[in-house]
């Protein structure tokens, strides 16, 4: 099964500097990585170069103009870009536990897309992380436990490693709470659905509508917390102002059978 790891990110270069380790500390290191930059400056090309020339797999730098929050249209390049058979959705600020990827691929099933959970870090402990380069794809459930004493972490449940078994279909129908920091499928059915609807600009919600659309067509949730799990480093909140936009385009899907996408994939030559 050919892997791609799509890994979003914007003007973060030191933050994906320390995600892109963790893809080099990977225990399954049969994928392929492709960098989805929306509109970062030439430091992000920089860090995606260095890594290509050392890292056991390809890596791909994809960019796009800068024109404000537009993570729906840079996924969407990005999966154009690859003809992996399965696709894993991170973003740049999220730091993969080692087994991240062997996980997705092994709860991979036809029918279903994996949602995960993450780890949130504190903005103290996400400045040491980035100023020491902290290996932390590399650490134990042990080296959590001082972390979350210091509150600088927001929860040790996501370390807990359990195997497949019928609980990860309990909630097939499930959308709420699954993000594209943590979010698998298989290409098909990405393309089946025009992939993510670059209609929704600014922050928020483009993952939701992604997931609606997979549920519409008859592609059911995998739950694939407490096996693969990502630690978010902290950043500042997100400028929401097109928030409320995006929720109505969000509700009315909700209320209708759509599949496809509005403005998708078929840009990018796909039926």
């Amino acid at each position: 099964m050919k892997t791609a790891v799509i890994v979003t990110t914007y003007n973060r270069p030191d933050a994906l500097a320390v995600v892109l380790e963790g893809y080099c500390g990977q225990s399954d290191q049969d994928f392929e990585l492709v960098v989805a930059d929306d509109g970062s400056k030439e430091e992000t090309a920089e860090v995606a170069r260095q890594f290509a020339r050392r890292t056991p797999f390809p890596v791909t730098h994809i960019w796009q103009e800068d024109r404000g929050f537009r993570a729906a249209a840079i996924r969407n390049r990005a999966v154009a870009s690859t003809d992996a058979d399965y696709v894993v959705f991170t973003d740049g600020d999220c730091v993969p536990s080692r087994h991240f990827v062997r996980v997705h691929k092994q709860l991979a099933e036809p029918g279903y897309f994996l949602g995960s959970n993450r780890v949130l870090l504190s903005a103290g402990l996400t400045s040491h992380v980035l100023g020491q380069r902290l290996p932390i794809h590399a650490w134990s459930g042990v080296d959590w436990i001082q972390p979350w004493f210091r509150r600088e972490v927001n929860r040790l449940l996501p370390l807990i490693t359990l195997p497949d078994a019928p609980f990860r279909k309990w909630t097939p129908g499930r959308w709420k709470g699954i993000k594209t920091c943590n979010l698998s499928m298989w290409r098909t059915d990405l393309i089946g659905v025009n992939g993510l609807d670059e209609s929704y600009e600014g922050w928020g919600l483009e993952d939701s509508d992604l997931i609606i659309r997979l549920l519409h067509a008859g592609v059911k949730h995998k739950n694939a917390r407490m096996a693969a799990t990502v630690f978010h480093l902290w950043h500042p909140e997100q400028d929401r102002g097109h928030l409320q936009e995006n929720q109505k385009r969000l509700n009315d899907l909700l209320q209708s059978t759509t599949v496809r996408a509005a403005v998708g994939l078929d840009q990018y030559g796909f039926a």
